[in-house]
């Protein structure tokens, strides 16, 4: 009889660890840009409520992993990209590489955050904007004065002093170049560039390293953004904070599902989370401005009124138009591009 028992017991634990195992196997494909210190904690969050869907992260720059996904069109790698740029997915929306879905906190979302579609093809998750990486010590050391505004950097006694993001690399740097189109208009958005880039010392591959090179003291000036400006500023660096008086380019980081996954319940689940609250304030931890109206709190080292400086930005322009951008700004500036 106790045998009996035993066995009887031993079969609905063995039955109850197989249901789990199985209901533990959904892997998501997630392709991002997110920066690399911000992964853990948001993944930390996410399974909290979903502790039986795994992440298989693939991540890199905006443009590299926009060029990876317009490549696999024909056979999808990624069930969901969670962080890339809101002009990226725009392109792909537009491709028909991606699956409508409107997650349960949508009506909280800001209009202007979110695609226009209903449902939408892809929700934002915060804004990210330009900023100047300024070296104090390194400025002292060269006699260099503090440049506030984009016109500041033409001046010739930044010759070689200033690094900035590659926009067919970069969502930063590509977010710049567009901003400085859009407020300019295109024939003094291209000459203010021309001059620019006689100051230039390199375009990176990534939208951070400017930032850290200017920490560094390799270069004096580094056009970054502001998460990678303040974080490094907060760690210590020698660096002041410049946010140029014309205003910011700026991008939203955004989540959307990929056409054909064959994960689309988990990956709608994720799509959940990256829309809720709880990740809103995760996404409040690194950014001025969130999705959500509400949830951001003012950092000291930025204005109370950042998200005033952001300028005018038309994400259809900037997304339809980015391979002709793309394509003249290569031509005229690629010589000085960090090897990859």
């Amino acid at each position: 009889m106790k045998t009996s028992i035993v066995r009887t017991l031993l079969a609905a634990v063995l039955g109850t660890s197989a249901l789990l195992s199985a209901h533990a196997a959904t892997t998501l494909t997630v392709y991002t840009a997110l920066e690399a210190d911000q992964i853990k904690a948001y993944e930390t969050e996410f399974k909290k409520a979903n502790p039986d869907i795994e992440i298989k992260w693939v991540r890199d720059s905006t443009g590299v992993v926009t060029a990876k996904l317009l490549a696999e069109k024909a056979n999808p790698k990624a069930d969901v990209v969670w962080g890339l740029a809101a002009t990226s997915l725009a392109i792909l929306d537009k491709e028909g590489m991606l699956t409508p879905y409107a997650p349960k906190n949508l009506g909280n979302i800001d209009a202007k955050y979110r695609s226009a579609a209903n449902p939408p093809a892809w929700v934002g998750m915060d804004v990210w904007g330009s900023a100047i990486c300024f070296n104090t010590v390194e400025a002292q050391k060269q006699g260099l004065p503090k440049p506030t505004s984009w016109a500041d950097l033409t001046k010739p006694v930044y010759a070689g002093k200033i690094v900035m993001p590659h926009p067919a690399s970069s969502g930063t740097g590509y977010l710049d170049v567009s901003a400085w189109i859009q407020m300019m208009g295109e024939d003094k958005a291209w000459a203010y560039m021309d001059a620019l880039h006689k100051n230039i010392g390199q375009y990176t591959h990534s939208g951070s390293k400017p930032c850290k090179l200017a920490a560094t003291g390799e270069f004096p000036i580094g056009i970054a953004f502001e998460y990678r400006a303040v974080k490094t500023k907060k760690d210590g660096a020698p660096i002041d904070i410049v946010l140029p008086s014309e205003g910011l380019g700026w991008d939203v980081e955004a989540t959307a599902i990929i056409k054909g996954t064959k994960n689309l319940d988990a990956a709608k689940r994720l799509a959940d989370f990256s829309a809720s609250k709880e990740a809103m304030e995760q996404y409040e931890k690194n950014f001025a401005v969130v999705a959500v109206p509400g949830i951001a709190k003012p950092d000291a080292l930025l204005p109370a009124d950042y998200e005033k400086h952001l300028s005018k930005n038309d994400f259809t322009w900037a997304s339809t138009n980015r391979d002709r951008i793309l394509t003249e700004w290569s031509k005229r500036y690629e010589s000085k591009a960090e090897p990859k």
